[in-house]
């Protein structure tokens, strides 16, 4: 058995309001939509992974999900032309990552990150 993919699902009578954060701001794709549930994601694989952790890094609360993003600062630019206000960061972390928290529509925090070229 392998596990292929793990979805963070997040409980909310506004589904609609997923598609500003999650499709407009950020760029995934809505790849199901039943109404109840909408999923968002990208054609392109997305690797298996689930963490657990006793705080966020840096001194910060452990974001509710991580999002890996090519740009950070494209996303930060997004983020705030929408009106998200950013609730840390900018940060360039010692372990490699920029990085910025901010919150969905639905209250959950969201670590927006871009690994940094070695270098």
């Amino acid at each position: 058995m392998k596990v292929k993919r793990i979805v963070a699902n997040i409980e909310t009578d506004r589904v609609a309001d997923a598609r500003r954060f999650y499709g407009d701001v950020l760029g995934l794709e809505l790849l199901m939509d039943h109404g109840w549930i909408n999923t968002y994601g990208s054609e392109e694989r997305m690797g298996v992974q689930i963490s657990f952790a006793s705080e966020g890094g840096s001194g910060t609360p452990t974001p509710d999900l991580s999002v890996e993003v090519d740009d950070a600062d494209a996303a930060l630019e997004r983020m705030k032309q929408a009106g998200f206000p950013v609730e840390y960061g900018p940060a360039d972390e010692p372990w490699g990552v920029r990085r910025f928290f901010v919150r969905d529509p639905f209250g959950k925090l969201v670590n927006i990150l871009a690994h940094q070229p070695n270098g």
